[in-house]
């Protein structure tokens, strides 16, 4: 069975999970911010909902970063190296995307991580 964890938008879900694997996605919920503590946000967020669903950062398998504007990358990275830790057998594999993205957004990021009672 395929369990769904709702967003605050119509037409589409914060999380998702079927068996042992865990997807979500996630923005900065206070946009006037810069990359960086957007990125912050957005990853405090995904902690959350991995969390939610029986997994962790620990546990992220894939990973992509769309960022609005690729000139900002390294600022996001740092944030991003920081929260993933030094440890690499907890670095997920990563693709960073230049997009256009909605608004006053700047990240957004999705992940698909194992659960932790998976093993």
């Amino acid at each position: 069975m395929i369990e769904r964890v709702r967003g605050q938008y119509i037409g589409r879900n914060r999380s998702s999970a079927y068996k042992d694997l865990v997807w979500t996605v996630a923005t900065a919920s206070d946009t006037s911010l810069p990359m960086e503590g957007q990125t912050r946000l957005a990853l405090q967020t995904i902690d959350s909902n991995l969390a939610e669903l029986g997994s962790d950062k620990t546990r992220i398998v894939s990973a992509q970063v769309y960022i609005a504007d690729m000139a900002a990358k390294s600022e996001m990275d740092r944030v991003w190296k920081t929260w993933i830790g030094e440890d690499p057998d907890h670095w997920p594999q990563r693709a960073c995307l230049g997009v256009a993205l909605e608004g006053e957004t700047l990240v957004e990021i999705t992940v698909t991580a194992v659960r932790a009672d998976a093993d």
